[in-house]
Parts: structure tokens; sequence; C-alpha cells
């Protein structure tokens, strides 16, 4: 038995990355960092991890249409290691094949708010995807 589960909350570090497979299948590449907060001898100090994320069909399009660089959001889904060869060596990294995006409000002003894109509203959405697949959905947080 195995168990394969990662649920992570950040901002985008960069706008999304959307691509086709030769296929004609979408995949929409994002990168979020997560802080983590904590006292060291009194004294807070923010430990920021990175993460790349893969987002696939219409999530991933809906990503690449409605988050920007500092959107924050909640990805959840499995980690996935990538191998390959390179110069006679084995290379690999880890990264998130998402399941699902939840999309988090904007901030009001300052920095990390992102740009003008505006998030449907939840009804309007729920319609447009009603016959999608399960892993097809994204949850709307307004």
């Amino acid at each position: 038995m195995s168990l394969n589960s990662v649920n992570v909350m950040g901002n985008l570090t960069r706008d999304p990355e959307l691509k086709y497979t030769t296929s004609g299948k979408s995949i929409c590449n994002i990168s979020i960092a997560n802080n983590r907060v904590y006292s060291k001898g009194g004294e807070k100090v923010t430990e920021t991890s990175y993460f790349d994320v893969e987002v696939w069909g219409v999530v991933g399009e809906n990503c690449a249409k409605y988050l920007a660089k500092g959107s924050g959001v909640i990805v959840e889904g499995r980690l996935k290691q990538d191998r390959w060869e390179k110069d006679g060596k084995t290379q690999s990294r880890v990264r998130i094949s998402a399941n699902n995006i939840h999309f988090l409000p904007k901030r009001d002003g300052g920095a990390g708010q992102s740009s003008g894109a505006q998030q449907p509203a939840a009804a309007a959405y729920a319609a447009t995807t009603a016959e999608k697949k399960p892993q097809d959905s994204v949850a709307w947080d307004e």
C-alpha cells in the first residue's frame, strides 16, 4: 500500500505558462512560493520553499486564464518524479502534479496582487463545467 498526496498553499512566483502536447492536450506550468514562519531564539524566522506544479486539461487552462504572478492558490495533488540522462548521469526532479487548484481571493492593493484578470462567479463557472470529469474541476473561493 502507498499514499502520495500533497496540499500546499502559496502564491505564484511568475505568470502561468500554458502549452499543448502534440496530441493537443493542454498543460499549464506554475511555480508557487510557500512560507513557513517559526520562532528561533525568540526571533521570528521565515523559511520560503518553492514548488513547481503541472496542471492538466481545463483546470490548467483556467489557471492560465485567471491567475497571474502573486495570485494565491491552494494546490491539491501528488508528487511526481521525472528522471532523465544527461552527460551520462541520471538527473531527476520532483514536482507536484495537481488534481485540483483552489483560487484564493485577491488581496486589497499592495504587493502580490494579481493583474486585472477577474475570476468568474462560482455559479457561472459551475454551469460551464457541469459535464467535466471530477479531476477537471476547479473550486472557486470567493
